[in-house]
């Protein structure tokens, strides 16, 4: 025989060489949750491992992460104060933009922050926008998350994540952002993030589970397709610097599609049920933690990412599985 593939699998050097994907720690984004208060860490039980941190044990973890080569994160604030009209979600006291300037004075350039921009943790429903006659109100909606937006910026985020779904929001925060001298500032959009069950230890985590109805009128049906590259080249044109898709193992496809219709990076995020599945088997012994955890990270460089945004980033390099 002329072609014997196995050729080029006959040890791990030649396997090494050849490897068409490759992983590097330049590619992960830790995320962690803040809330307010002194001296909190508290274990988020539907995610092992995973806390709620206020600022002060926040700063602590972040100077470890950054030993394992960790110097991107994205953060997600819990419990401030919920309302009608989420003012707390652009409140310069809330728990996001303390978290933001302790880090920002701790760490300096060393450390790149993202923000997740959302309101659904600071509502009293618990839905991404402002909530009338059971229907959440789009414009209005979008005004508030530029105001949260900018709020963070002006605390000292690097770069704000918006993950609500709303139509035209990028547009509004790249305005706004422009306006108030935060040009340098970039967007991360959520741009293709579909209704899912794989959030479900996430509203754990976030305290953030609509109290009436679903998200699914304004979330992306998983049944589409075509509609996901829609909603991405909006967000292009409106001014997004990162393309993500959400969740991630299960739209692999979606990622492989963006990568192709787009040159802006392509993130994904490897969401909470994605994560906690994988814990909880292996803590039964039913699959080997490292292997499927690393089989899941080239799937996703493979289909297209640049980024990857995981709750198993500390694992893989304190471990050293790459």
């Amino acid at each position: 025989m002329l072609y014997r593939p196995r050729r080029l699998r006959h040890n791990t050097l030649i396997r090494d060489m050849v490897a068409e994907t490759h992983l590097s720690p330049n590619m992960f984004i830790y995320p962690y949750f803040v809330t307010k208060g002194e001296g909190i860490r508290r274990p988020i039980q539907a995610m092992p491992g995973v806390n709620h941190l206020s600022p002060d044990e926040l700063v602590r973890d972040v100077e470890h992460s950054l030993t394992l080569g960790i110097n991107k994160i994205l953060l997600f604030g819990v419990g401030d104060e919920k309302s009608e009209d989420a003012h707390s979600s652009h409140d310069h006291a809330s728990s996001v933009p303390t978290a933001l300037r302790r880090l920002r004075a701790e760490f300096g350039t060393d450390l790149y922050i993202a923000t997740d921009v959302c309101v659904c943790a600071y509502t009293t429903h618990g839905h991404c926008g402002i909530l009338a006659n059971d229907q959440v109100l789009n414009d209005p909606s979008v005004t508030l998350l530029a105001k949260m937006a900018l709020t963070h910026a002006e605390a000292g985020a690097d770069m704000v994540a918006p993950s609500d779904m709303m139509d035209g929001r990028i547009g509004a925060i790249r305005n706004l952002l422009d306006l108030n001298g935060f040009s340098h500032t970039s967007i991360m959009s959520y741009a293709i993030k579909y209704a899912s069950a794989y959030y479900g230890p996430f509203r754990e985590a976030a305290d953030s589970s609509p109290q009436k109805g679903d998200r699914k009128g304004y979330q992306m049906d998983f049944r589409n397709q075509r509609e996901a590259i829609r909603e991405a080249q909006l967000d292009e044109k409106e001014g997004a610097d990162v393309l993500m898709v959400k969740p991630a193992l299960a739209y692999l496809d979606i990622i492989r599609q963006l990568r192709e219709n787009t040159t802006l990076p392509v993130a994904c995020y490897n969401v909470s049920g994605e994560y906690s599945m994988v814990k909880y088997a292996a803590q039964q012994g039913l699959v080997d933690e490292q292997k499927i955890v690393m089989e899941n990270m080239y799937a996703f460089a493979r289909a297209g990412a640049n980024i990857i945004i995981t709750y198993h980033a500390k694992d893989i390099l304190a471990n050293k599985w790459m």
